[in-house]
């Protein structure tokens, strides 16, 4: 038996956390201060998906695309001419600014003056109290964790069975935010927030892009009237949109991708083809067969145990794919394993914000949603009003949709769509979370003119209907 396929001797550690992406690095430097010792394990780069292919890269690509957007308003608001786009300009402020070239050498530094151990290597549990991690070099080493095991693998990019896909250099969105040119023109595979976030930066840099949804609508898990003001924005911005596009097959000829669509005569064709159609939660090769699970069978509490001292959070703990809920989870676990006060127990109030131009930010139920629980629901909807007529471009079909139940007399879920609406949802977000009342809501004075004055108009609304 050679020694790199030995079992090693266990060394016994405080905490061992596997996979570290927002939550998973902020828990670990967090028990690690506190003076745990801590092995800080991920087989890719100390940070996750968020900095280097996700929130950081693709806000800083939409807020580029913003200015252009913006500076072809300006004919309609105080200027004539426009910006020329520049792809280069981008590409390197995202490689160097964001993600440092992809290195993780700043977040392991921070992680281990913190008192962290930290190991780039695959990890998995072997027992209940040990994990096992193999290094890129095969190389094994084990640990045996006496306060527990803290299992953030997060997610990666899911690839839809379809027909030639396989075969071909299709993007995801590791490969979108390292693109160091705006492609002619681009395919994307998927409606969620990432498919048009990505679908409208490309677009403002001139590339011609078409979003194929195999679903109704786009942004399904939010208000219908929200993803019918998205898609207007996106088709005002030159993006073709289907909706109920099942895609049968996928090639690539002579550079270009080729798309044949069911009960569609034309296939369609781009230079680039992004698929952004979900994500599937890292839960293979991470030990859940020796705990007696499956990645299907895993039971999440409240507190976030799968097993008497084993945790999992973040994105595949299945409460929210955000980094923001990550990070609520790592508080959670935290106050658990050193004992400090407040909330054991993860919230089920979860905000998310989709950052197109509009913004479409909501937290709590939808209408549908609220209605198929069972809650005796009144529904109140308001536009943007003096806020929105003042911005003008970009803020033309905003509002702020408000869900209630009459019977307790608070708000289950808000919607928010326009400009700056990921800010206005911190009120509705409190709203939901802390029950307030709702005759609390209607007795506050809300600035004006400001966009988040609309909740105020939008809870009138809601009273004319019967709350």
């Amino acid at each position: 038996m050679t020694a790199s396929n030995a079992h090693p001797t266990a060394t016994p550690v405080d905490l061992v956390v596997i996979g570290l992406g927002p939550g998973g690095e902020t828990l670990a430097s967090r028990a690690a201060s506190a003076g745990l010792s801590v092995v800080a394990v991920d087989e890719h780069l100390v940070g996750g998906e968020c900095p280097y292919y996700g929130c950081i890269p693709t806000k800083m690509m939409l807020r580029a695309a913003e200015t252009l957007a913006e500076s072809r308003r300006a004919s309609q608001l105080s200027a004539s001419g426009e910006l020329a786009a520049d792809w280069s300009r981008l590409a390197t402020r995202v490689a160097e600014e964001a993600t440092d070239r992809w290195s993780d050498k700043v977040a392991v530094e921070r992680l281990e003056q913190a008192g962290a151990r930290v190991i780039h290597g695959r990890g998995r549990v072997t027992a209940a109290d040990e994990v096992e991690i193999e290094r890129p070099d095969g190389q094994r080493e084990r640990y045996r964790a006496d306060r527990g095991i803290v299992l953030n693998p997060g997610t990666r990019p899911a690839a839809p069975p379809i027909d030639g896909l396989a075969q071909t250099p299709y993007w995801t969105n590791r490969d979108a935010v390292q693109a160091v040119e705006s492609p002619h023109s681009l395919i994307i595979i998927g409606g969620g927030a990432s498919a048009v976030e990505f679908a409208q930066a490309f677009a403002r840099f001139s590339t011609r892009v078409t979003v194929v949804e195999a679903g109704e609508r786009l942004i399904s898990h939010d208000e219908p009237e929200a993803s019918d003001v998205l898609q207007s924005a996106l088709e005002a911005d030159g993006i073709v949109v289907v909706t109920g596009g099942q895609v049968v097959r996928v090639d690539n000829n002579d550079g270009s991708f080729w798309l044949s669509l069911r009960d569609a005569d034309v296939p369609l064709h781009a230079e680039r083809l992004l698929v952004a159609a979900g994500r599937i939660p890292n839960l293979d090769g991470i030990g859940l067969s020796t705990l007696g699970m499956t990645s299907d069978s895993i039971d999440v509490g409240d507190d976030l145990r799968i097993a008497e001292r084993i945790w999992l959070i973040g994105d595949a703990a299945g409460r929210g794919a955000f980094t923001h809920t990550s990070m609520h989870h790592s508080d959670i676990v935290a106050r658990q394993l050193l004992d400090l006060d407040g909330p054991r127990s993860a919230t089920p109030t979860v905000p998310h914000v989709t950052f197109t131009d509009p913004e479409v930010a909501s937290v709590g139920l939808t209408e549908k949603s609220a209605r198929d629980a069972g809650i005796a629901v009144a529904m109140g909807k308001a536009n943007l009003g003096s806020r929105g007529f003042t911005h003008g471009p970009g803020a033309e079909n905003g509002f702020v949709k408000v869900v209630a139940d009459t019977d307790r007399q608070i708000l289950v879920g808000a919607t928010a769509v326009g400009p700056f609406a990921g800010e206005v949802l911190g009120m509705l977000t409190l709203a939901v979370h802390a029950q307030l009342p709702i005759a609390t809501l209607e007795s506050m004075i809300y600035a004006y003119p400001t966009f988040h004055r609309a909740i105020s108009s939008a809870l009138s609304e809601l009273s004319s209907t019967g709350s």
